[in-house]
């Protein structure tokens, strides 16, 4: 359910073009409301449009638009001890990427993630869904940390990945086309040890 918004913000935002379909967003699990993509007003005038923000106590992305509105989507993030929070730049996109697991994901996991170890050509089945936004540090290195698509969406909403923020692979595509190589994300610090 949208917020009450002023005409002026109705008009700003329609003229953006940010009102989002359902219908062609829509997916086979069943999200809460509360984690399809939304129209909302942050009431926030320290983030700037483009920029993308990760609270994970709230499991919601905002990818900034104008005078404080955002979109707001349902996101997965990292499971306790794997999450880290900071500011990361987005230096490269990839529609269905290519996927390798980390080396301390197959140390961790490995009979889950050995298998793995050469790559997964991207496609429904690979963990990264149908886009990944890959984020830098400010030195211009891979943090290997990403945003990106999930094959298993009944995970938004909740702390279980191995460190990214994920979306649904139809929520993801619309954020994929919203956010500009060179964009500031902000993942914001867990106030709750959950």
């Amino acid at each position: 359910v949208m917020q009450n918004f002023t005409r002026r913000e109705l008009i700003s935002a329609g003229g953006m073009g940010c009102f989002l379909p359902t219908s062609a967003l829509a997916h086979k699990v069943k999200l809460p409301e509360r984690f399809e993509p939304q129209l909302v007003n942050t009431k926030r005038g320290d983030w700037v449009k483009g920029d993308v923000h990760v609270v994970p106590d709230d499991f919601f992305l905002y990818v900034m638009l104008e005078d404080g509105m955002a979109i707001r989507y349902g996101v997965g993030v990292g499971r306790k001890g794997l999450y880290e929070p900071g500011e990361f730049t987005v230096a490269r996109k990839a529609k269905w990427p290519w996927w390798r697991p980390t080396n301390a994901m197959i140390r961790r996991e490995p009979r889950k993630y050995a298998k793995y170890k050469d790559g997964l050509k991207g496609g429904p089945n690979n963990p990264l869904g149908a886009r990944a936004l890959y984020l830098y540090d400010d030195k211009g290195r891979d943090t290997y940390l990403r945003i990106h698509g999930t094959n298993a969406p009944e995970t938004i909403g909740s702390a279980v990945s191995n460190g990214c923020a994920r979306l649904t692979n139809e929520h993801v595509k619309d954020l994929y086309e919203r956010v500009e190589i060179g964009a500031r994300v902000f993942l914001y610090p867990k106030v709750t040890t959950a």
